[in-house]
């Protein structure tokens, strides 16, 4: 996510720091690199000017010119003016009304569909008991979609084949919307492969008609400016109430998570940050600010551990190793846990400094490799590693598409983590602080 942008940031601000005391000329070469890293992210030239300006005239204070620490204090002024070009603040959903209305709008491709079922899968996790509407009556099979979604996640879908007025099947969905229960209603409508007269007029009825609390444009953040300039014809004809930026996984330039808040004038509320349909996030400017500059987000962290890692099975796996009975069943439930988190480079990404660490090559598929190991073996050997012998071993390899190294490896490396976790199960706190590796 934004790698390009951060990788780019990053080497400028190796440059600053390494310069005991900063003068205009050293700002203004900054300011420059800083400006070409933003117009490579393809950020709006718009955007980056003003933004440029800003820190220029609070890096050139005299309190930064004269500060102990330059370097590190214009990373913390872009930092702010990140966080302020981002939105400055959290902003979350309007569900006023009974029920709520969300529309949902935007280009086709953008996203729209799978969006409304992960925002659905959101909004039921909090509680709230939400209703799927299929207004996309023109592209193929997007009525069909909405409904395997909403069966996969066991959310009501309200659609009516062959009708192709959008404002009447959305307003008969209000009416049902009493027979689901539903306190939220989330509209899929009909995107267009560009903004034309005829969408936008639909949209506009569909919007006057439904008076929903919430509008939001969903634009796909990998198509840069294009996303950014759709957004603001939309927000000139609609009154848009905020941006879902959609596949922010798969951007490592950033242009229009930088670009759309200042362009459009509306925040984004909700990035969809991998294709599984509880992959989409609450938008936080100042965790993004903190990621784009390599410091992490660890709050996120902290949050997407509580989401995935039941505590009862955390508290047992402590007495487990503390009595160093951990066994490989054990280890394969936290593999699973470690991966239902996310990819190791995201939760990486969210460690703070842990994005400099160039010689670290994280090899997502020797996880698969090592789940698939496990899962050959039977029960027995799993929680009683020591009868693995060499037959045991060549029928586990064969079983999982392995060589016999690999499996030999992995008893080896388990051994040695039950020895570890047998010595720090015996220390006091005391101890284990001591013995504990610098840097931990």
């Amino acid at each position: 996510m934004l790698e390009q942008l951060s990788q780019n940031l990053e080497n400028v601000f190796k440059k600053i720091r390494g310069h005991g005391k900063l003068s205009e000329a050293n700002i203004a070469d900054a300011m420059r690199e800083v400006r070409r890293a933003l117009l490579e992210a393809d950020v709006n030239y718009k955007v980056v000017r003003t933004f440029i300006e800003s820190v220029k005239e609070k890096a050139l204070g005299a309190e930064v010119l004269r500060s102990i620490t330059p370097g590190q204090q214009i990373v913390k002024i872009i930092h702010e003016e990140l966080i302020q070009l981002l939105g400055g603040q959290t902003v979350g959903l309007e569900l006023s009304g009974n029920p709520a209305i969300i529309l949902l709008v935007g280009l086709q491709g953008s996203g729209k569909t799978t969006s409304s079922a992960k925002l659905a899968q959101n909004l039921r996790k909090e509680g709230r008991q939400p209703l799927m509407v299929a207004c996309d009556v023109y592209r193929p099979a997007a009525i069909t979609q909405l409904q395997v979604l909403g069966k996969q996640l066991d959310i009501p879908v309200y659609a009516e084949e062959g009708e192709k007025d959008v404002v009447k099947i959305a307003e008969q969905a209000i009416k049902e919307s009493v027979r689901y229960a539903a306190n939220v209603v989330i509209v899929d409508t009909a995107g267009r492969l560009h903004v034309d007269a005829d969408m936008m007029d639909e949209i506009s009825r569909l919007q006057k008609a439904l008076k929903p609390a919430e509008t939001l444009f969903v634009a796909d953040a990998m198509t840069g400016q294009d996303a950014v300039n759709a957004a603001k014809t939309f927000s000139e004809t609609l009154d848009l109430t905020g941006v879902m930026l959609t596949k922010l996984d798969g951007d490592a330039r950033g242009g229009a998570a930088l670009s759309v808040r200042e362009v459009t004038g509306r925040p984004i509320k909700f990035i969809g940050v991998g294709e599984h349909l509880d992959k989409l996030e609450t938008f936080h400017p100042d965790r993004m600010a903190s990621r784009i500059l390599g410091m992490g987000d660890i709050v996120s962290l902290v949050e997407k551990a509580q989401e995935d890692i039941d505590i009862e099975d955390a508290e047992n796996l402590e007495e487990k190793m503390r009595k160093n009975t951990f066994d490989l069943e054990d280890f394969k439930q936290q593999l699973k846990q470690l991966k239902s988190m996310g990819s190791m480079r995201e939760l990486m990404s969210m460690i703070p400094g842990a994005k400099g660490i160039k010689d670290v090559d994280i090899d997502e598929k020797r996880l698969t490799r090592i789940e698939a190991i496990i899962n050959s073996m039977t029960l027995v050997e799993r929680r009683k590693p020591q009868v693995l012998n060499g037959s045991r071993r060549k029928r586990i390899a064969l079983g999982s598409g392995t060589k016999v190294q690999d499996v030999n490896q992995l008893i080896k490396q388990f051994q040695s983590m039950r020895k570890m976790m047998k010595k720090f199960g015996k220390m006091n706190k005391r101890q284990l602080m001591k013995n504990l590796p610098m840097g931990f």
